[in-house]
């Protein structure tokens, strides 16, 4: 009977101890759980700093390099470009880093995105107008919904095997090459047919007096 007892209150032990250690787990789990989700808003805050700061950089180009900018006299765009360049500075001084867990495949997969874009890039100067169509069919390959144009399957392919992340900075690189080729396509028809114009304005002054 005593020996009974003893057992009992062993087992009764040893059942605390595990009731005991299983609700350390769970509370510990839990714990985790959280700090998981903080780790991902983390990592979402850093990445929309890292994009505002990529935009910020591209509105401040873009203001150096608009038509406005070349209408004004040269002290006045001189006295801009230095405000300009002191934003541009002081953007730069923000350091955010997200870096993105990649397995080999999709390390392999980012390079020969990467190089396929830096290769688009480089025929800018040689044809605009190619280059421009072919930034477009590799943009549709990374969007979502139905695309207006053809889409370069051999491309979406090779972002599909990219990671979720790096598909996001890849979409968002094509959209910022193709605003500013937008940019640099209105530029030129504004400086076009201002040349246009004072052609015309020399002409009619020209034919005034003959």
């Amino acid at each position: 009977m005593a020996q009974a007892r003893i057992s009992a209150k062993a087992n009764e032990g040893r059942f605390c101890r595990s009731s005991s250690m299983a609700d350390r787990s769970s509370r510990l789990l839990e714990s985790l759980d959280q700090l998981e989700l903080r780790v991902e808003a983390l990592r979402e805050a850093a990445t929309a700093v890292e994009q505002e700061k990529e935009v910020l950089l591209e509105m401040i180009h873009s203001i150096q390099n608009s038509q406005d900018m070349r209408q004004i006299s040269e002290g006045e765009r001189e006295e801009l470009n230095l405000t300009a360049n002191r934003l541009m500075g002081r953007t730069l001084t923000v350091e955010v880093s997200v870096e993105t867990i990649r397995n080999p495949q999709q390390q392999e997969s980012l390079k020969q995105a990467t190089r396929i874009i830096d290769e688009v890039v480089s025929k800018f100067l040689d044809d605009l107008g190619n280059a421009k169509s072919h930034l477009m069919s590799l943009y549709s390959a990374c969007s979502s919904e139905v695309p207006a144009g053809p889409v370069d399957q051999k491309f979406q392919s090779i972002v599909i095997g990219c990671a979720l992340e790096d598909q996001k900075k890849i979409k968002r690189r094509l959209e910022t090459l193709l605003r500013n080729i937008e940019n640099s396509d209105k530029a030129i028809k504004l400086l076009e047919h201002s040349k246009g114009a004072s052609k015309t304005l020399q002409q009619n002054t020209e034919s005034r007096f003959n």
